[in-house]
């Protein structure tokens, strides 16, 4: 189902050139990657704070799971210990109720991913799929949200600000608390130093850098034309189509 039944895709209105009029979709707004259009910094920042031993487990950390336990046993906690794959096929495949049994049926559902499809697969998957805040869905529509450019142009200091939000994207979020998404990217950069993908001085610069960030307000490109390609596209294929089809 991870690939027979892909996420919901925006569709895109472009003018002759290929700059983009507008976007189309429901609640998810995606665009989707391969692994070779993002950045090597944000596949690694991603994997430095969401699961530094992706490449090395069979789908499930045995000290994430041992994590887990203990907070089950000490506060009545079922959360966290989550792996990339864990945390794709959640988001992807199950429901994100804290039970137990839903919580082995993701372990055991992960193990079977690992089996069928290459890690290269599941981080692109993943990075396709996961939520960076609001509408916003994989990395690309999340680079174009927070910082107006493609994922493929993103700097250590973006991709590293970025790869922190999917934990808690409303808490990190630097919209609207740039201290907390601060933190989190420190965090970020220095995982990935002490994981030996970056050095010390790469992530002080990084820490450094001045982010700007995109514009949250802007009109419809071009309104008229956009609507009545929109209208077509609807009588042609159906709204639910042009919402989620990623034409």
């Amino acid at each position: 189902d991870l690939v027979k039944h892909p996420r919901p895709l925006s569709t895109h209105i472009l003018d002759r050139n290929g700059n983009l009029l507008y976007k189309i979709y429901r609640n998810e707004n995606r665009t989707k990657l391969t692994l070779f259009e993002i950045p090597l910094p944000a596949q690694q920042a991603t994997i430095a704070i969401e699961d530094a031993e992706f490449y090395n487990h069979p789908g499930f950390s045995l000290r994430g799971i041992l994590r887990a336990v203990q907070k089950i046993l000490t506060r009545g906690e079922v959360q966290g210990g989550s792996t990339i794959t864990q945390q794709l096929v959640k988001n992807a495949l199950l429901t994100n109720e804290k039970t137990f049994t839903r919580k082995i049926r993701e372990v055991i559902t992960a193990v079977r991913a690992e089996l069928k499809y290459s890690k290269n697969e599941i981080l692109a998957m993943y990075l396709n799929e996961v939520s960076y805040g609001g509408a916003s869905y994989g990395i690309q529509e999340a680079s174009q949200f927070y910082f107006g450019r493609d994922a493929k142009d993103l700097t250590l200091a973006q991709a590293s600000l970025l790869a922190g939000l999917p934990g808690a994207p409303s808490k990190f979020s630097p919209l609207t608390n740039i201290e907390a998404a601060k933190e989190r990217q420190t965090l970020v950069l220095d995982r990935m130093a002490q994981e030996g993908f970056i050095t010390r001085p790469e992530a002080d610069e990084a820490k450094a850098e001045k982010l700007q960030f995109a514009s949250q307000k802007g009109p419809i490109k071009a309104p008229h034309f956009v609507m009545y390609v929109k209208q077509i596209l609807a009588e042609k294929y159906g709204e639910q189509y042009v919402e989620q089809g990623g034409l």
